[in-house]
């Protein structure tokens, strides 16, 4: 029989479907994915008018407090001084379900952080564990495709789930981590928070340094076996956190970085942009920076917590992006999903809008000119209202350059550019293949800190959704398995056993 060709949707033949375009193994993406961009593209239409991942969430205002600053590392403006506090929207979330599903839903949890600084909003857009699934944004469609229910049945397919990590060893890692102990989490205010991504600061010299980000939950954390999340009200981490909040228990999280220089990226043994991997801690030991704490909750959960959109492209001068190829995906399409789902205007909704002067060229579409409310605003100005948002200029001008800038028009600060993103020196731009990438050491190292009771809960975790798996994805399952640490596979294989 003969096999069918992949291609895209105008039919043309896919050369690979598990690797985007690159400048070198581990380089930033290039524009030319254009088969990336449609895969994203189409990913982000698939559901009507709710989000295709982190469906089902709650949020609350809160501050950010620096208790260390970071002036060395980076010019944004609300890391400068000790004591500084920036105003905070924090959006928790599931990541896999609809509204209608649970709150205890063994699945990673969203840790989204809206900080609106002087200088903008910048969005870290992250989750409850330090790693991810995926390291390209290529497979992320079809990585969550094959999480949700079964196209035929529309009922949940582990199956298809464990079909997809057989095939894809780069999620060895993360799925560990969600079959463990911590795969179902007591409460939000229970989890850690990561930015995952790594990220890039930039200093007045001009200097880059890569980091990650680490919210470190001061309640403990706290989790669920599977038999004790059945018996929780699909709604209970909302209740959690709102009666908290509304009985004034606000909770709170220490927030720390992890800082290499570009010197030892390009040295370093670990590729330090694989969102598969961590930076271990005795390499790169984490700093305390800030206090993060939560105390109002919203006063409309659709206008607010709803309606609340983050981006991993929103940034503020001293913050930038790294060559994270996932991260470089997000930063297209995290904006296209709001765009779709609420608008071009998006930021002019309340809970998006900054919370300084906006000045654009940007005009029109649905729901322009909105503004926000009187209080979050700066002072009117050429390209302003008191509205800070709001699309609306002096003298309606809707392009740039201008003979008008002198006069007060808006105009770039060539000040606040970012540092060159360096590249692999000589790097070729193509698909770079990672099949022959390290994906075992760190789940092995994980797997090995886990006392008796965790091993035995991650064991009989995967033995429950593998066992529904033919054969032979079980075996490709226990050799990844095998690869980590022998003793991983053997207790997997006795759990699936126990079953039969």
């Amino acid at each position: 029989m003969t096999s069918k060709i992949l291609t895209t949707s105008a039919g043309a033949p896919v050369a690979d479907d598990n690797n985007s375009i690159s400048a070198g193994a581990r380089g930033p993406l290039t524009f030319d994915n254009h088969y990336m961009f449609e895969k994203l593209a189409h990913f982000n239409r698939e559901r009507i008018p709710e989000r295709v991942v982190h469906a089902r969430g709650t949020g609350a205002y809160g501050t950010f407090t620096v208790t260390r600053s970071l002036k060395d590392f980076t010019i944004a403006d609300f890391l400068q001084n000790a004591g500084q506090q920036t105003e905070v929207f924090v959006r928790f979330s599931t990541v896999g379900g609809g509204q209608d599903s649970s709150d205890y839903a063994r699945d990673p949890r969203g840790f989204a952080v809206k900080f609106y600084t002087k200088e903008g909003n910048w969005d870290m857009v992250g989750n409850n564990t330090p790693v991810f699934f995926l390291n390209d944004p290529i497979k992320f469609p079809d990585f969550i495709h094959s999480q949700k229910k079964d196209p035929r049945t529309n009922l949940p397919n582990p199956a298809n789930a464990f079909e997809f990590w057989a095939n894809h060893p780069q999620s060895l890692h993360q799925m560990t981590i969600l079959m463990s102990d911590r795969g179902i989490p007591l409460s939000y205010r229970h989890v850690h928070g990561f930015s995952s991504h790594t990220l890039s600061l930039y200093n007045a010299k001009g200097e880059r340094f890569w980091v990650k980000w680490h919210f470190k939950t001061n309640q403990g954390i706290k989790t669920l076996t599977n038999a004790e999340a059945a018996q929780m009200p699909a709604h209970g981490a909302q209740q959690d956190l709102v009666n908290a909040i509304d009985r004034g228990d606000f909770p709170s999280w220490r927030v720390e970085v992890q800082i290499m220089t570009e010197a030892e990226a390009r040295t370093y043994r670990i590729n330090p942009f694989d969102l598969t991997k961590i930076w271990p801690h005795k390499d790169f030991p984490l700093i305390e920076i800030g206090r993060l704490e939560l105390n109002r909750n919203v006063n409309n959960y659709f206008a607010e917590t709803e309606q609340v959109s983050f981006a991993p492209s929103n940034f503020v001068p001293g913050i930038n992006a790294s060559p994270d190829k996932m991260l470089q995906g997000r930063l297209l399409a995290y904006q296209d999903a709001a765009r779709y789902r609420i608008g071009a205007n998006v930021n002019q909704i309340p809970v998006n809008a900054p919370r300084c002067p906006v000045n654009h060229y940007q005009r029109d579409g649905a729901f322009a000119g909105m503004g926000c409310p009187v209080g979050h605003g700066a002072t009117a100005g050429a390209g302003a209202t008191a509205y800070p948002n709001a699309a609306a200029a002096v003298d309606a001008l809707n392009f740039y350059p201008n003979d008008r800038t002198a006069n007060g028009a808006p105009a770039p600060v060539a000040a606040v550019a970012p540092p060159p993103m360096p590249a692999l020196e000589n790097a070729w731009i193509g698909y770079h293949d990672q099949s022959e990438e390290d994906y075992y050491t760190q789940a092995g190292d994980l797997f090995r800190i886990m006392n008796h009771e965790q091993k035995a809960q991650l064991f009989n975790n995967i033995a429950g959704g593998l066992s529904q798996a033919n054969t032979d994805i079980q075996q490709r399952m226990l050799a990844q398995f095998a690869k980590a640490d022998p003793s991983y596979a053997e207790g997997v294989k006795q759990a699936i056993a126990a079953l039969v």
